[in-house]
């Protein structure tokens, strides 16, 4: 299983469920890195937000000026 969804924009069905999809090959950071690498154009890292000395929000946009948080420790 990858990514755990947390749908805070209210995403249609279909939407959720293709997002559902991709997430399921996200496992690491890394795996995020090379999707976002392998996008056109490139989706990369667009912030970090530091929530304490373990764990970080990785901020990465997605489409349609959303922007998917991964919560990285």
């Amino acid at each position: 299983m990858g990514a755990t969804l947390d749908d805070r924009v209210g995403l249609s069905a279909a939407e959720r469920a293709r997002l559902a999809h991709l997430l399921d090959a996200h496992h690491t950071l890394e795996d995020v890195l090379r999707w976002g690498l392998a996008q056109e154009p490139p989706r990369l890292v667009e912030d970090v937000v530091v929530q304490d000395e373990y764990t970080h929000d990785v901020v990465v946009p997605w489409e349609a000026g959303r922007y998917l948080v991964y919560d990285c420790t």
